[in-house]
């Protein structure tokens, strides 16, 4: 079926293809790309090689050059301010290096006919031979943390040959300029609400002889694993804690309770310690990390993982301050402090944070255990009231 190169037009779509040392196969890349539209956007990013000369015989293309290499990261966000400038509102982005197919482009704008507000991100099959073993490797690393970090299951989040939706990412302040720019712009995006999905594409990795990367493994790698990290706990203190809120109603607390409770083949006991773990851990000290470590203790003692972390949302941001101030009471009384109850919270420094941390870890832990108490003794009446009602029923 012959692919209609007005579709783009009628879309506003264009491609954008940053280039650094690439020249080899650039010129390839770009007849292809030619061969569906001539809306194409060429960010060279420094190249020190030939680039300059083969960019010269495209006189009708736009060429961005800049003199030093910014960085992936940063020659993209530049593209699509340009392309929106334009008025362009897609942009397919295709890397230099030869490992996409611009054969696949159809493949895109098919996708947007039924997808128009998605970011649609090409599925490359890393089953095939010549694989990299570190693409293989941060491959799946990468589509771990994006999916705990976003809740969405994508098959291949580092691909670069991706469709974005212009005008839904321009207000998101992105902070990031190398290869990991394309990791945040995912989770960000799907923050924001915008919907990610994929669709399958080729892939050619030529021999290691003759492959040019650009990605230093270990600084790169150190790189992404920053951003994950910050990803990762503004995800647990601040994303997942207020998507809990916005969905949180009364149908969706009937539904919990019904579903997790009432109506589930897990014991009362099994239950009980599940909302206890679940709230002793959203009161550790330990911030940042209090979500994932009461998942990985709920796999090991096999309890109900989802009632553990909605008891670990007792320390969604409303809450945060008064288990803040309790901890410290509790710590006050277990250490027999005279007078440390007393806080001018206008005049709290991190002298006074320092002076009284021992006060509040001690008070966090023993308050935690108070809360789960009474969290657990009030879950195993109501399962022995309502529970046994329902069964005899």
């Amino acid at each position: 079926m012959k692919f209609n190169n007005n579709k783009f037009e009628y879309k506003k779509c264009c491609v954008i293809i940053p280039t650094y040392n690439n020249c080899k196969t650039l010129d390839n890349v770009i007849t292809g790309v030619l061969k569906f539209t001539d809306n194409i956007i060429i960010v060279n990013d420094g190249s020190t090689d030939e680039t300059e000369s083969i960019l010269a015989k495209y006189k009708n293309l736009i060429i961005l050059s800049y003199s030093e290499n910014k960085g992936k990261g940063y020659v993209l966000r530049k593209g699509f301010d340009f392309a929106r400038k334009k008025g362009f509102e897609y942009a397919i982005t295709i890397d230099s290096d030869g490992q996409h197919s611009p054969d696949d482009i159809p493949v895109f704008i098919d996708k947007l006919e039924t997808e128009p507000k998605a970011i649609i991100v090409g599925e490359r099959n890393m089953n095939k031979e010549n694989i990299p073993g570190k693409s293989s490797f941060g491959h799946k690393f990468s589509n771990f943390w994006f999916r705990f970090e976003t809740g969405i299951k994508l098959p291949d989040t580092q691909s670069g040959y991706r469709l974005y939706p212009l005008k839904p990412i321009k207000n998101i302040r992105f902070f990031t300029k190398k290869f990991e720019f394309e990791i945040e712009v995912l989770v960000r995006a799907a923050w924001k609400g915008i919907k990610i999905t994929s669709v399958p594409i080729n892939v050619f990795y030529a021999s290691k002889e003759k492959r040019i990367s650009h990605f230093r493994p270990v600084r790169d790698f150190i790189r992404v694993s920053i951003l994950n990290s910050v990803l990762v706990f503004i995800a647990i203190l601040f994303i997942k804690p207020f998507a809990f809120l916005k969905n949180l109603n009364k149908r969706t607390v009937k539904d919990f309770i019904k579903n997790n409770l009432l109506y589930t083949k897990d014991s009362n006991i099994k239950i009980v310690l599940s909302v206890m773990l679940g709230v002793f851990m959203g009161i550790a000290p330990v911030w940042g990390y209090q979500l994932i470590i009461a998942i990985a203790l709920a796999f090991i003692l096999k309890l109900n993982k989802l009632i553990v972390i909605v008891a670990a949302n007792i320390s969604i941001p409303p809450m945060i301050p008064l288990i803040l101030y309790l901890s410290y009471i509790t710590g006050g009384l277990i250490l027999n402090k005279t007078g440390s109850n007393n806080i001018d919270f206008s005049g709290i420094t991190l002298e006074f944070v320092k002076n009284n941390l021992i006060q509040y870890i001690v008070g966090s832990i023993f308050f935690g255990i108070i809360s789960s108490l009474c969290f657990g003794l009030f879950t195993f009446v109501f399962l022995k009231l309502f529970r046994k009602k329902i069964i005899k029923g």
